[in-house]
């Protein structure tokens, strides 16, 4: 075997000290040695380990010229990390829940915390009149055992309205009638978080109010009573902590415009008379629903007779102030607590909340205007082919219940009045 002939030159240079180099080595395969297996063949060509099977090195290539004139060279790029698959997103659609943005340096709280707003005291103003007859319904109700006993138990009932206030009936109120519990330690120290920004915000002290947990399937929130601000479980999993904090201080502005002690108020002062009313409509629609003629006669009478004593009572006895604010009271107080929910958002948009509480209404619109899916494995929807006798009925999957349109309409009108704000 010969030697390759030198690359661009006559022949190889002299060899040192003038000798004559020694004979190319005629050698095709490595020698083996004694006790070993002969090396095996590379595949198609060159045994391995005579050199002949390692890649080719990388030439440089041209590159740009150097500031000497001295033609440049390029190094050959690094190759691509390993691929890796991307992190899962979060099970909210890729919310996080650590976006609120923290103000720090020292919080200054406000002299006046707490406050009664318009709307609040319009409310407690279009309750006077039920609140009078609820006094009449308790005093009349315990009078028939004893005369002293009906004034004592209606000063009594009088005097129970300021409980509200009082935090143990508040606890009590909030964990059997509402179905509230306290927060466990996880969610009390995101709350606790979430709820000191917005205070230090609102220049509310943080400890005036207590935050507890409802387990409702809906993205809401709910100021209840004199100092308990409740959210709802599924807001705390599927919202990030910026939009909890604009849910948050929303219930707040209720709470600082006096919202929810009035409506309370409100609602327990009227309790009597709206029981005894519901009373006397349920006992009408049952006589009149009744297949006896005589029971349909005699809730028909009684209609009538209910009719004449509220004619009699607000024109012949001029007690119109009394009769009037009865009837028109359903569309005032929905006006009003509209008028309430705009004031509390106008207070979580002044806190920096605006974009925040939009996106939450848009939201909670968007999931309430959308007809129910039904999940995969759901029973078929029942056909329009007449059942025929005989054969078993069709199993029929539980109708959903429609969304009710003034929910629908409350959100819309939030939305445009904070669009109408911002503008």
């Amino acid at each position: 075997m010969t030697p390759p002939a030198y690359p661009d030159a006559g022949g190889p240079p002299p060899y040192p000290d003038g000798a004559a180099p020694p004979p190319y080595p005629d050698v095709e395969a490595p020698p083996v040695h004694p006790g070993e297996a002969p090396t095996p063949m590379y595949p198609g060509g060159a045994p391995a380990g005579t050199g002949f099977d390692r890649p080719p090195p990388v030439r440089p290539e041209a590159g740009p010229s150097r500031p000497d004139g001295a033609p440049g060279t390029s190094v050959p790029a690094a190759p691509p990390p390993p691929y890796q698959d991307p992190a899962p997103s979060p099970p909210d659609g890729g919310a996080r829940h650590d976006d609120l943005a923290l103000q720090s340096g020292r919080k200054h709280l406000k002299a006046h915390q707490r406050g009664v707003d318009g709307a609040s005291l319009a409310q407690l103003v279009m309750s006077l009149p039920v609140a009078l007859i609820s006094l009449s319904v308790v005093s009349f109700a315990f009078s028939l055992v004893d005369a002293t006993l009906g004034l004592v138990m209606a000063a009594a009932w009088l005097l129970s309205g300021p409980l509200v206030f009082h935090r143990p009936a508040e606890a009590a109120i909030a964990r059997h009638l509402l179905g509230m519990r306290r927060p466990t330690p996880a969610e009390a120290e995101r709350l606790g978080a979430v709820w000191e920004e917005v205070t230090r915000r609102a220049g509310v002290s943080q400890g005036t109010y207590e935050l507890w947990v409802q387990e409702r399937a809906e993205l809401n929130a709910t100021a209840a009573a004199g100092h308990i601000v409740a959210v709802t479980r599924h807001a705390m999993d599927r919202l990030p902590n910026s939009r909890l904090a604009a849910v948050l201080a929303h219930e707040l502005g209720h709470h600082v415009g006096g919202h929810t002690w009035a409506g309370m108020l409100a609602d327990w002062y009227a309790l009597p008379a709206r029981t005894v009313w519901r009373w006397i409509l349920a006992g009408l629609a049952g006589l009149l629903r009744s297949r006896s003629k005589a029971n349909v006669a005699c809730g028909g009478c009684l209609g009538l007779l209910l009719l004449q004593f509220i004619w009699v009572l607000a024109f012949q006895e001029s007690m119109w102030w009394l009769v009037l604010p009865l009837v028109a009271a359903p569309v005032l107080i929905a006006w009003l607590h509209r008028r309430a929910e705009f004031r509390a958002d106008d207070y979580a948009a002044g806190l920096g909340f605006r974009d925040d509480l939009m996106a939450v209404l848009a939201a909670e619109h968007q999931a309430r205007s959308v007809p129910a899916v039904p999940p995969p494995g759901a029973p078929p929807m029942p056909s329009h082919a007449p059942h025929q006798p005989g054969t078993p009925p069709p199993h029929t999957a539980p109708a959903t219940p429609p969304a009710r349109k003034s929910a629908h309409s409350n959100f819309e009108a939030r939305l445009q009045h904070l669009r109408q704000g911002a503008a």
